[in-house]
Order: C-alpha cells, then structure tokens, then sequence
C-alpha cells in the first residue's frame, strides 16, 4: 500500500500537467479492469500504472483530485471499503 501523497506525487510527476491525455480510475481487480479497457474499450493501455491506496476514502480523493484537474475518469463504481483498491492510470 501507499500512503495517498505519495500516490499524488507519483502521479502527477507521470503526467505532468497534460491531464486531458490521461484517465484515472479505481477498482478491486486490475486484471479484470485492464482487460476491460484494453478489449472491450480498446483503449490503448501501454502505458498503464497502479498503486495500491491505503483506503478506499484515500483512492476516491485522488481520483477527484486529477478529474477535477482535467483527466478523464468518473466517480462511480461499485467499491467495498473492505476490499484492496487500486489507482490506475493509463
């Protein structure tokens, strides 16, 4: 896991202020979520990173936090606060 700043950091170092180019998002599964995107969307995914957030509530202020700076992404989902969740970036 990692603490969200870092998670921050780390993602805005990767994308820079080009935040239109990138979306965002969360989920239980990244297998399952990046076959989604790769096949059924078939979105280009080569440049795909994870981080694993400490909390729920935590992966939920990051992905507001670069929506509202412009990438793409929703807030919506079906999240457990009691299973591992994932911010990915692609």
């Amino acid at each position: 896991m990692a603490p969200k700043a870092s998670i921050l950091a780390e993602i805005q170092y990767k994308i820079g202020s080009n935040y239109s180019s990138w979306r965002i998002g969360l989920t239980h599964n990244l297998i399952e979520r990046k076959a989604h995107w790769k096949d059924t969307e078939k979105q280009d995914i080569t440049h795909w990173k994870d981080w694993t957030a400490d909390s729920l509530s935590d992966g939920q202020d990051i992905e507001r936090h670069f929506i509202s700076k412009g990438a793409k992404g929703g807030t919506g989902g079906d999240l457990s606060a009691y299973k591992t969740v994932y911010v990915y970036i692609f």
